[in-house]
């Protein structure tokens, strides 16, 4: 088994690649074996993704439990793991920085931390205080025994401003504050993330497989991108395929939906 520290160097020299490399969301240890099983290189866990295998909506899990979770998925696969940890799960700089503490402490080699505030009147943070949670951040990555990689997130795009210019600005604080990888999930042209790669000096991340873009791996190296992320799509596309098929049974009384699934022995094979 590699050592976490092992992990959380080989998660760092992903990003210093000359080409883009994809990092899956599993939702759960069954995906994250399978992910791990198909050859991916780095795993990060989607919190809601995991939030619908529970029964619940995104950022109502609560931190203890997201972070058992990413022990869990830490733990399931010999792959370095990030954590998606929401917005810290406080507003506090010093909520944030312990987050980050726990992250490390359950086997994360990194983590996300977003600035939005989770509140529909106010969704962003000040830029302000933003920076100061990263900062908080950045300050305990450098305290741990282990190599841990910080993605600061700008969530302009996710909640009603698509304002590139202020999206660009944020993640340069954080670049400055000390976060070793950007990311603005929700853009939507090449020509976005082409003046974001532009404009910092850190390894960029980029959601796919969402309606808004079409970006394949060789395009996303070809722009300067360096990760690749799906956030959600791959959990909302099981369950998606799930209910299709719950749905022909319900409403048409067929069982079609049989045809296109996976088959036993190929499943059981790659546990």
């Amino acid at each position: 088994m590699m050592t976490q520290e092992r992990k959380g160097w080989a998660f760092r020299e992903l990003h210093q690649r000359a080409s883009a490399f994809v990092i899956p969301n599993p939702w759960d240890v069954g995906s994250a074996r399978l992910l791990a099983g198909l050859g991916f290189e780095a795993l990060a866990t989607t919190s809601a993704g995991y939030a619908f295998s529970i029964g619940k909506r995104d950022s109502k899990v609560g931190r203890e439990a997201m972070i058992a979770h990413v022990a869990t998925i830490a733990a399931a696969t010999d792959l370095p793991v990030s954590a998606d940890l929401e917005n810290g799960f406080g507003d506090d700089p010093e909520y944030v920085a312990e987050t980050i503490r726990m992250a490390a402490a359950a086997g994360a080699s990194g983590g996300s931390i977003e600035d939005a505030t989770g509140r529909a009147a106010d969704p962003v943070y000040d830029e302000g205080l933003a920076v100061e949670r990263i900062r908080a951040a950045v300050e305990v990555v450098r305290g741990l025994p282990t190599r841990f990689t910080l993605t600061a997130r700008c969530e302009n795009y996710l909640h009603g401003k698509p304002d590139l210019a202020d999206t660009i600005r944020r993640l340069q604080a954080y670049q400055e504050a000390g976060a070793d990888v950007l990311y603005a999930p929700g853009l939507t042209s090449h020509e976005e993330i082409v003046t974001l790669v532009k404009s910092v000096n850190r390894p960029v991340n980029v959601l796919v497989g969402f309606k808004g873009i079409e970006l394949s791996v060789a395009e996303a190296s070809t722009l300067g991108v360096r990760r690749l992320s799906v956030g959600s799509a791959l959990a909302r596309a099981a369950y998606g395929a799930l209910l299709r098929g719950a749905s022909e049974m319900r409403e048409q009384g067929t069982f079609a939906f049989g045809a296109d699934a996976v088959s036993f022995s190929e499943i059981s094979a790659m546990f």
